[in-house]
């Protein structure tokens, strides 16, 4: 086992020990407040271009037939909270345990997006994605999506357990902070296009 599964496994092991009561209290009020289910399930691209379920606590109300909301229209006061605190992305650390992802990687995204990418964009995929990385800690949602890469892509570069320590630490910082979540809690990220 090589130093950043060792820290994903140790890590995301730890994680889920220390978050398992707020983890019970979120889904009892996912539940109570929004229904079933209480976990969103997407498809995401890994490594080397794999597919595989990411999991996230739901922040949206269920669309119903004929239902004209934008998805920022469907997020609840309670997935608004969510977000803005990153818990909505506690389950992810399964998916780490699970060797879908790693604790600091390009953030996965959608297979929508696969035969978008430029070569140099389509290094991001040499690691596993993760719950964090050099983008997040870089401006988020803030930046655009060929800076998003071009983070991504020095990411896979510098790639070493001591950058992984420094990113999570940065990334505990910021989440404390609030400095580096989506401020509201309502932002979504606009597609990617190949160009944007």
């Amino acid at each position: 086992m090589t130093g950043k599964r060792m820290l994903d496994v140790v890590g995301a092991a730890a994680g889920l020990v220390l978050a398992a009561f707020p983890m019970l209290l979120i889904a009892f009020a996912i539940r109570a407040t929004m229904g079933a289910p209480v976990l969103y399930r997407h498809q995401r691209t890994g490594r080397d271009g794999v597919h595989f379920e990411m999991l996230k606590f739901r922040t949206m109300e269920l669309p119903a037939p004929h239902d004209q909301r934008s998805s920022t229209e469907r997020i609840t006061g309670l997935g608004r909270q969510l977000r803005s605190l990153s818990l909505d992305e506690l389950p992810q650390l399964v998916n780490v345990l699970r060797g879908d992802m790693s604790l600091v990687g390009p953030r996965p995204l959608l297979p929508d997006y696969d035969s978008l990418y430029t070569p140099e964009q389509r290094r991001r995929f040499e690691v596993r994605p993760g719950i964090t990385g050099l983008a997040q800690i870089s401006g988020r949602s803030k930046l655009a999506w060929t800076k998003k890469f071009a983070f991504d892509v020095t990411y896979v570069d510098e790639l070493s357990l001591v950058n992984d320590i420094r990113i999570l630490g940065q990334t505990m910082s910021r989440v404390t902070n609030r400095s580096s979540t989506v401020a509201d809690g309502d932002a979504i990220q606009e597609r990617f296009d190949g160009t944007n």
